[in-house]
């Protein structure tokens, strides 16, 4: 079992100082990694590394879908496997091409840690299990502050013990899920009644913890010694890299996050001084091509020599296809764009796409064999799928491009 070391008492001790010298305390739960409040992930952030053996600790800077497919090169080595971190309020930032790609990634043998308040439903969908919070309700601290409760965990080790945490502690436990493919990690007692609040899914080669009580990572209860429940939830993973997420970016590419930003022509009218400067703005234009309508003298038109229009006309159908959203049918144009040129430059047949072949493609095109099976694997997927998102689309691109560029 992973142990703290003494790094941790002076961590302790620096942030209870914080919280004793401060004219007002921030209670509510922000889950920051650099916030020393006592809702912030702080301590449980900084002592990550000594929890995990001193493995590397990656603090991704970009949503986990845009890392996923702008990194797969590098992630994907060889018995090289990774735990994927996530300690939030809620995973609002996650698509559903997000959760897609990120159950891909556990898939090939890494493995997931998610702790949150509120799940998302491609989340629970993908891995089929249902929440039921009793105190979705109660938001701001004071009302919080009266949520103590008791937590335990299966595992023979702790069986015996109970943690009992004295406020924030919502009754937010796993309702559902399917027992063929996950086991009962920790309960915690719901009116009398021990309902399970951490799992383990098992997903391919890897698995995913679900964990719905984030508030027992936070300052609050690492310096009120109850560090060991959360050590002892985090000893269930594998010593491994971490990738430690923040959950601080939208993806670039996320379709939800273009839906909900406001036009600049909706922001003017909101405001009434700036919707009287549009007005102006408008009328004063068109009295300028009023007036400006009739030129003084005839213009000499420019005779241009005849140029190639090849690119225009494949920008133009590729807008057309753009427009019309049909996602499917550039990933299919795409992946039999993939095929012929590796028939051409590998004289490779693509019928079956069996192990054999991949080797042979890996070995042929000088690409490691890990990232090779990530690519074929995608592309049967996309395959069998019906529709296909923009996300799916950017993300098969840019892995071939990756791919063709070792050439």
């Amino acid at each position: 079992m992973m142990r703290l070391k003494n790094k941790t008492t002076l961590i302790l001790i620096a942030v209870s100082f914080l919280f004793i010298s401060c004219n007002k305390t921030d209670w509510n739960e922000s889950y920051r990694e650099k916030n020393k409040a006592p809702f912030g992930t702080y301590i449980v952030f900084n002592e990550a590394s000594t929890l995990f053996n001193d493995n590397k600790i990656i603090t991704l800077k970009e949503n986990i879908f845009d890392y996923l497919t702008y990194n797969y090169l590098e992630i994907e080595e060889e018995d090289n496997y990774y735990n994927y971190i996530c300690i939030k309020a809620s995973g609002h930032k996650f698509t559903s091409s997000g959760v897609e790609s990120l159950l891909r990634f556990v898939h090939n043998g890494n493995t997931a840690f998610i702790s949150l308040n509120h799940f998302t439903t491609d989340l629970k969908e993908q891995l089929d299990f249902e929440i039921t919070n009793l105190d979705k309700e109660k938001h701001n601290p004071s009302q919080l502050k009266q949520l103590a409760g008791s937590l335990s965990l299966e595992h023979k080790k702790y069986a015996e013990k109970n943690y009992d945490f004295d406020r924030n502690i919502r009754k937010n436990y796993i309702s559902t899920f399917n027992k063929n493919k996950s086991i009962v990690l920790g309960t915690q007692d719901v009116n009398g009644k021990e309902e399970p609040n951490f799992i383990k899914i098992y997903h391919g080669k890897g698995a995913v913890y679900i964990h719905t009580q984030p508030n027992v990572f936070t300052n609050y209860f690492m310096i009120n010694e109850k560090y060991d429940y959360a050590e002892n939830v985090l000893s269930y993973l594998p010593n491994r890299t971490v990738l430690w997420d923040p959950l601080i970016r939208t993806s670039k590419h996320s379709s939800k996050e273009n839906e909900n930003k406001e036009s600049i022509f909706s922001f003017f009218l909101k405001n009434e001084s700036l919707t009287w400067f549009l007005y102006v703005s408008l009328f004063g234009l068109l009295l300028f091509m009023l007036f400006n309508a009739r030129r003084k003298q005839r213009p000499i038109p420019i005779v241009n020599g005849l140029k190639n229009s090849t690119v225009e006309f494949t920008q133009t159908i590729a807008n057309l296809y753009h427009k019309e959203n049909n996602h499917k049918d550039l990933v299919t144009k795409k992946i039999g764009y993939f095929f012929e040129k590796v028939r051409t430059l590998y004289l490779l047949e693509t019928n079956n796409l069996n192990s054999a072949f991949i080797e042979r493609l890996a070995l042929k095109s000088e690409n490691k064999l890990s990232n090779t099976k990530y690519l074929i694997n995608t592309i049967i997927a996309l395959n069998k799928k019906y529709e296909c998102s923009e996300e799916e689309l950017v993300s098969l691109n840019k892995m071939i491009e990756n791919f063709f560029k070792i050439k």
